[in-house]
């Protein structure tokens, strides 16, 4: 099914429903890839150049969000890291000042949250019924106002994109290079209708709803497992330090996508809590755009939604041997189980038995970055920080809306400062 054109099975339809698209103002996404094609085609091609840009950002990013002391102290981390990974997305997505403007990184933390406020509040309702519902939804009215916010604070960076561009040897006018973000790209690259700024300030606060939340959550898992599990604490950091006395410093020796290619502990760490706790347990998901019968005589009729339960297939015994077990190095053995799987099994890829990301052509076209990122800042928090749990508390509860999966949000977690010296700077 993975080879199916969009024209029978389309994953767009899917997507654009789930968020309500009539009431969240999303609606251009049914006519307009161009998130996707900047995914695909600029930032996962010059990835070296945006893995040096967050490199860049995220000491300041952790040292002004992260409590600076030498005695524990209590946080929820989830929303620290959530802060952390919208100022180093920022320098990526939209560029400076703005990713340390916080105006702008308040919106696009808040903003996934009145997204899904509407969206699982009319799911909840019949479609004839949205109209009247949505009406009455305050969520509706503060997603309204924080596009009119983004427009106002991504107007003056959009002007001045146009006023820099000078004639580059493509055909395409360029700026200087650090003004080459994502957003520039898309100014770039759009049609007349995707470069209007009302879309084009609507597209780069949706963009945060992906890129923000499902990966500060997964370092917000990671860190709970390894509080849960301490003694890989000790292992994760003894695979960092040793890399940084091999290559040096992060980035400086060797390409940081070499560098962190060597943490495979680290990556096969990242690959279990993944495993056992997803952001979505239904991945991926497509509607029928005409009726289809498939090879084994299944017949899907035309508007019907299908939905891969990756999470529950992932974790049976027919996939993974004791799935009920946390074992973070279950990837690690497998790459060294044989020489030609050294370059499986690692985080972010796609296999018909690990749907995380999705598969196929319309797999999440920018894993290979929210992995990398991952990876940088656990580098970073892992040898500044200790963490454990508050006496007396534990893993917090894993909780759904729908297919999303996510630790309770209440949950707290015992931070202070190590005053190691961190190989990536």
């Amino acid at each position: 099914m993975r080879l199916m054109p969009a024209e029978k099975l389309s994953a767009v339809r899917v997507q654009v429903k789930n968020m309500a698209h009539k009431y969240t103002k999303t609606s251009f996404l049914m006519d307009s890839d161009l998130h996707f094609r900047v995914l695909q085609n600029k930032l996962t091609p010059e990835l070296p150049k945006y893995l040096d840009m967050v490199k860049k950002e995220i000491s300041n990013a952790c040292a002004t969000t992260l409590p600076q002391t030498d005695d524990w102290t209590e946080v929820g981390i989830q929303p620290l890291m959530r802060m952390v990974v919208a100022r180093i997305t920022s320098a990526v997505m939209v560029g400076y000042p703005v990713a340390r403007d916080p105006e702008w990184l308040n919106l696009i933390i808040d903003y996934p949250g009145d997204m899904l406020e509407v969206a699982y509040t009319l799911r909840r309702f019949p479609p004839w019924m949205h109209y009247f519902v949505a009406l009455f939804l305050p969520a509706r009215y503060r997603l309204a106002s924080k596009y009119k916010v983004a427009l106002r604070i991504l107007s003056p960076v959009m002007d001045k994109l146009a006023r820099l561009k000078g004639p580059g040897s493509d055909g395409i006018e360029t700026v200087a290079e650090e003004d080459d973000t994502l957003l520039n790209w898309m100014l770039d690259r759009g049609d007349e209708k995707e470069t209007q700024y009302e879309e084009m300030a609507a597209r780069q606060v949706l963009l945060s709803l992906a890129s923000i939340h499902t990966t500060s959550m997964t370092v917000s898992n990671i860190l709970y497992d390894l509080c849960e599990h301490p003694e890989w604490f000790s292992v994760l950091r003894a695979e960092i330090e040793a890399t940084a006395n091999e290559l040096g410093p992060m980035g400086s020796k060797v390409g940081i996508v070499q560098w962190l290619f060597r943490l495979e502990k680290m990556n096969s760490f990242i690959v279990e809590t993944q495993r056992l706790r997803p952001p979505i347990i239904l991945s991926p998901q497509r509607e029928a755009m005409e009726p289809l019968t498939l090879s084994d005589g299944t017949y899907i009729p035309k508007g019907s939604r299908i939905s891969w339960a990756a999470y529950n297939h992932i974790n049976s015994h027919a996939v993974t041997s004791n799935p009920e077990n946390f074992d973070p190095m279950r990837s690690y053995r497998k790459r060294h189980a044989a020489p030609d799987e050294r370059n499986k099994h690692l985080a972010g890829q796609t296999d018909v038995n690990n749907l995380t990301f999705g598969y196929g052509k319309l797999a999440c076209p920018g894993r290979a970055f929210a992995i990398s990122e991952v990876q940088m800042i656990l580098v970073k928090i892992l040898m500044d920080f200790d963490f454990k749990f508050p006496t007396g508390k534990g893993r917090p509860k894993d909780m759904f809306a729908d297919e999303q999966m996510f630790p309770d949000p209440s949950a707290m977690i015992m931070i202070r400062r190590r005053g190691k010296g961190n190989p990536i700077e």
